[in-house]
């Protein structure tokens, strides 16, 4: 079995200022993280038998992911465009806007277009590389949009458009 993993599909290089501290934040704790991680490590290998060693091979593993999500966040982090700055046409749906929609049935949803990553559905954000933030750029209030999901069309109403100051 191989550890091959198909390349991801590049995302669009655009983030918000908050963004992108919150990712270099990230890579800071990742950094002391990973101290820890290596100072557990060295002692779970001061234990003798690597082979049936639980501690060391859990180490070894989290070591791993840490270092290629570093990886990720210092090839990613140069790259990335901030753009904190609001459109000068606010009428129209752009990076970084509050986009409230309302679908065929009349509930309303609420969403903010922001980068790949800062991709959290949680706090309704969708990255701009989504379909559904593809059909909405330039879109204006009151404007119908029409979305496949699972081969069926969902139609929804641009109801309101906010940008964050």
């Amino acid at each position: 079995m191989s550890r091959w993993r198909p390349p991801q599909p590049k995302s669009s290089p655009y983030i918000t200022h908050h963004g992108y501290q919150a990712l270099e934040q990230e890579l800071r704790q990742l950094w002391e993280r990973r101290k820890d991680v290596t100072e557990a490590l060295a002692a779970a290998a001061a234990e003798g038998d690597r082979s049936e060693n639980a501690e060391y091979i859990y180490r070894k593993k989290e070591l791993r992911d840490i270092d290629r999500r570093i990886h990720y966040l210092q090839k990613r982090l140069p790259i990335l465009k901030v753009v904190d700055q609001t459109p000068n046409d606010q009428d129209r749906i752009y990076f970084g806007a509050w986009v409230t929609l309302e679908n065929a049935e009349g509930k309303e949803v609420k969403y903010r277009i922001v980068g790949a990553d800062e991709l959290d559905p949680a706090k309704q954000h969708i990255s701009l590389d989504s379909p559904l933030a593809k059909v909405l750029l330039k879109k204006t209030f009151d404007d119908v949009v029409v979305i496949n999901i699972a081969n069926q069309a969902v139609q929804y109403t641009v109801l309101d458009i906010a940008y964050e100051a």
